[in-house]
């Protein structure tokens, strides 16, 4: 086990190697096991890792993809075995660490020096205008906050912001207390990943996640891979999907980058993987141009109905789309509308992508039976977002691929619990038929109107309409779009609160006074009054099983996210109030209480405690039935767009790093795409390189453009030639959120564009590095 770093590392000296064509094998083993040494100790570590994503262990507090009923020794990836090293590290942060640091000098840190200081171990509190966090008594800050949200004008000067962390039982209670408060103030990190998905699929499917179980993939005849890198964000993903194509499945990748874990997967947990001969993964690439994807469904779909009417009825599934679909009509009319001409030289402008090159996914589409779509952030984070993927949707329906065995849509998660969350009632825009079991169920009347979602939230706290802001873990600061006018509304606060488990950001970026709780995490056994408990989670698939923590925790002054937020309740609303508070000490309360409330919870308790859990109803899936305003699928009408830049000019996706989740930095490296010891890169392609006269090394300021004017700057990035999509560039967040502008967000949904950001490339400036 060795210690935390004392020096701050330079992040801007990287060293540039070729871009690598496999994932995983015995790099990943390495690495895994040597970063949870570090962090761990051997024995402590291998205890974790061979409970992780265990049936009677606790689940990853990574990514949210699910586990077969079958599981390995081993079920964990590298990326996951380092977000449960750093979870169960033995480094501390605890009182003296903030007596040898201001918070001033801990605001010069860079996020990933802060994070690899440790656990945090005992509360901390920072009064107004104290240069240092101070040690406070639970009661105290408890007190302290309980005193702030009783003393607000109106309920609505509150926010509570939830990360997909935070198990059911935790983000049901916590819910219920901002609700019995009287707000829907409930941003959370969904608003900034898939809530696109989500309002997509609600309005097409009448159901806001995907209809897809692992079993669905393995059956499938094509899987198409949009927007997404899973050997990096869901590297367990890659053993589904060798498994897809060895039981004959094509997989079809469209992306701005080649990504590696989508060429070859080498499997750690076979001889021939751990050797680096491992499976071929994708049998067409289709490299598209940021934010092309509706322009290639939409070609797709028009050569499906062209096709049928060639060769009637050998197609499109009739019988399906007739009894099961509305809006068919208008759409094939919508669809058809253009002069084939102007069509294509639309389609090809907004892709990048020749027409004979999609006229090559059209025939391994043709040749399938049964279609999944898999997609992430590449979908999601752009202005037409949500028109993407009711074209997606209108793309399945068109054949018949919604509510049958091998087909579906497949949104793939990020965080571990985010989907969980948002099913427990995280979110600022509440069904009404929830509110009304939720007021009946505890004897109060919600409040109905809607509240902020991230986005809305900042703008409330830049206008000076919020005193309060509690944040349920994650890193809401770095996460967040627009760095500088984020951080400007988070210091208009009076109080900000934050239940963590690791330093970050977000708690040197501080209102008039702040608050950091420390936490249990997953790996945390968690006992109360001698007794242990357990949570449960939901990953991306709709399935929900029990999560039980291995190791002691680091400090007796950690609590559990239940016990802070109904304790907190408790001693806002006092004795009388008609929720009883203190009896959900007993998670079996708080689940008979979800079980009243929320619907698919029946048996709760008993259904929680079989090995694997249960899977959740999907009335697409399950009856192919369609909750939506027509009782149908419907299909929608999305006027193709392209996303058009200045001349000199390129587009920017954020994106993450192989040594890196969400906000949380491992390590300095990206093994996948050849970068050592540095972040401050921008991956730009040759041609653009030589079209701007940079070269591969020159240091640049990346510059954002936006109507409102505004200088948005990033400093001091250097230039990497690499293989992106022509007129196409990327780099890590949370480095370049800072040009990420607030008021750029999707259509319907209001997530940030981060994958579309038009920016130009300026010598570079010497401004100070931000941290």
């Amino acid at each position: 086990m060795s210690s935390a770093p004392i020096e701050d590392p330079r992040q801007d000296r990287p060293r540039i190697g070729p871009p690598g064509h496999a994932a995983a094998g015995l790099p990943a083993v390495t690495n895994a096991l040597r970063t949870t040494g570090r962090q761990a100790g051997a024995r402590r570590g291998l205890r974790l890792l061979l409970d992780v994503n265990q049936k009677k262990g606790f689940d990853c507090p990574g990514c949210a993809w699910p586990e077969d009923e079958r599981r390995h020794l081993a079920e964990f990836c590298e990326n996951g075995a380092k977000a449960v090293a750093e979870e169960a590290t033995r480094r501390a942060v605890g009182p003296d660490f903030f007596a040898r640091h201001s918070v001033a000098d801990l605001a010069r840190r860079s996020g990933y020096w802060l994070g690899q200081q440790g656990r945090l171990t005992h509360p901390m509190y920072l009064p107004e205008g104290g240069t240092h966090y101070e040690p406070i008594g639970w009661d105290a800050a408890l007190d302290l906050i309980a005193a702030e949200l009783r003393g607000l004008d109106s309920p609505d000067e509150a926010v509570f912001y939830t990360s997909g962390r935070t198990s059911n039982e935790a983000a049901f209670l916590y819910q219920l207390l901002a609700r019995r408060l009287g707000t829907n103030n409930l941003p959370d990190c969904s608003n900034m990943c898939h809530e696109s998905s989500g309002s997509a699929l609600t309005e097409t499917l009448g159901v806001g996640k995907g209809s897809v179980l692992l079993k669905d993939l393995y059956q499938a005849d094509l899987i198409i891979v949009a927007g997404q890198n899973p050997g990096t964000n869901h590297p367990r993903m890659l053993t589904a999907l060798e498994k897809a194509k060895r039981a004959g499945a094509r997989i079809i990748t469209v992306n701005p980058l080649p990504e590696a874990g989508l060429e070859q997967f080498n499997n750690p947990q076979s001889p021939l993987g751990l050797l680096g001969r491992g499976t071929p993964l994708t049998d067409l690439f289709l490299q598209i141009r940021l934010g092309g994807d509706l322009a290639l469904f939409s070609a797709l779909n028009r050569m499906l109905v062209q096709a049928d009417e060639q060769a009637p009825g050998t197609v499109l599934d009739h019988d399906f789309v007739e009894t099961h679909t509305h809006g068919f009509a208008d759409y094939r009319a919508h669809l058809l509308k253009t002069p084939d001409e102007e069509f294509w030289a639309e389609v090809t402008r907004a892709t990048g992508l020749p027409r004979a090159r999609i006229e090559e996914a059209l025939a391994l589409v043709l040749a399938s039976k049964r279609i999944v779509v898999c997609w992430a952030m590449g979908l999601t984070q752009h202005r037409h977002s949500v028109p993407t993927i009711r074209e997606v949707v209108n793309f399945l329906l068109l054949r018949g691929n919604v509510g049958r065995p091998g087909a579906g849509v497949c949104p793939v998660r990020g965080h571990s619990n985010v989907q969980g969350d948002r099913t427990m009632g995280i979110f600022e825009r509440p069904a009404p038929e929830f509110l009304r079991a939720l007021g009946a169920e505890f004897g109060f009347e919600p409040p109905h109107h809607h509240g902020h979602d991230v986005v809305r939230a900042i703008r409330a706290m830049g206008e000076g309409a919020v005193r309060v802001f509690f944040a349920m873990g994650g890193n809401f600061v770095s996460a967040s779009p627009d760095t500088l006018a984020t951080e400007a509304a988070m210091r208009r606060c009076r109080l900000t609160v934050h239940v963590s488990t690791k330093l970050n950001r977000s708690h040197v970026v501080t209102g008039a006074r702040a608050l950091i709780l420390p936490a249990l995490g997953r790996t945390d056994r968690d006992v109360r009054d001698g007794r242990e408990r357990f949570v449960t989670v939901e990953d991306s698939m709709g399935m929900v099983h029990a999560s039980r923590g291995s190791v002691p925790p680091l400090s007796d002054q950690m609590r559990a996210e239940v016990d802070i937020v109904a304790e907190l309740a408790r001693r806002t609303f006092g004795p009388e109030d008609p929720v009883p508070w203190e009896e959900f000490a007993d998670y079996d309360r708080i689940r008979d209480r979800i079980e009243r409330v929320v619907p698919g919870f029946d048996d709760f308790n008993a259904r929680a405690r079989r090995p694997g859990g249960f899977t959740l109803p999907h009335a697409p899936r399950d009856e192919r039935s369609f909750p939506t305003a027509t009782g149908r699928a419907n299909f929608t009408v999305n006027e193709l767009t392209v996303l058009e830049t200045p001349p000199g000019r390129l587009l920017l996706q954020t994106l993450r790093s192989h040594d890196q989740y969400n906000t949380t930095i491992y390590a300095l490296d990206d093994r996948y795409r050849g970068i050592k010891d540095g972040r401050r890169v921008v991956l730009v392609n040759p041609d653009d390189c030589a079209e701007l006269g940079v070269k591969g090394g020159d240091y640049v300021d990346l510059v954002s453009e936006w109507r409102d004017g505004v200088d948005r700057r990033a400093p001091h990035f250097m230039v990497v030639e690499y293989p992106t999509a022509k007129g196409c560039a990327a780099a890590y967040y949370p480095e370049t959120n800072v040009l990420v502008p607030l008021d750029s967000t999707a259509e319907v949904s209001n997530t940030p564009t981060s994958k579309s950001v038009v920016v130009r490339l300026e010598p570079d400036s010497g401004a100070p590095l931000p941290s």
